[in-house]
């Protein structure tokens, strides 16, 4: 195989994983009824001025499947970690107790567990998106190649291959979350 042609091929294989990378970090960020510490993991404090991710300014833990506590490194950072949590908008009401943060997460509801679903099913779609993108360009870029047009229909050939098992991968992945969202 030509350098050019593999080089289209290695580029579109990179694009591919960093779909799947992307899918994986969004499913993290769906709750599946299970307190995580990655739940709060887009809270932002006011650091003294500057904002800052929550984990940098304190120890996340989850003692429990319904619990997560919030440590902070400063006492004097309690108020802002609270309101941080309440702006991320995440549906938590945090409880102060004067030397850490305490975050109750309630179970979900069927209705809420069907709306993670499909919350799933939309970033696997992205991602399939993603990846089709990349077959297209791939595509695109092995048209243009002054290679022979056999060595254009292999490597288109292999591009789809390659592309069907990333998609088979988002499939498998989505199935794997959304059991774990419909499990009560």
């Amino acid at each position: 195989m030509n350098e050019d042609i593999k080089f289209i091929i290695d580029t579109a294989k990179e694009a591919m994983d960093a779909a799947i990378k992307h899918l994986e970090k969004q499913f993290v960020n769906i709750r599946a009824g299970k307190a995580s510490p990655a739940m709060l993991g887009s809270v932002m404090v006011d650091y003294y001025g500057s904002q800052t991710p929550l984990s940098q300014v304190a120890n996340v833990n989850t003692p429990d499947g319904r619990t997560i506590t919030v440590q902070p490194w400063e006492k004097s950072m309690l108020q802002e970690i609270e309101r941080g949590i309440m702006v991320a908008n995440l549906g938590f009401n945090p409880m102060n107790n004067g030397d850490t943060i305490i975050i109750n997460v309630p179970p979900l509801t069927e209705e809420r567990r069907r709306d993670l679903a499909k919350q799933a099913k939309a970033e696997a779609e992205d991602a399939k998106i993603g990846i089709r993108n990349a077959r297209k360009e791939a595509n695109h870029d092995i048209k243009d190649s002054d290679e022979s047009e056999d060595l254009q229909k292999n490597a288109e050939i292999d591009i789809q291959k390659l592309t069907d098992t990333y998609v088979k991968k988002i499939d498998e992945t989505l199935e794997v979350k959304e059991k774990e969202i419909m499990t009560v």
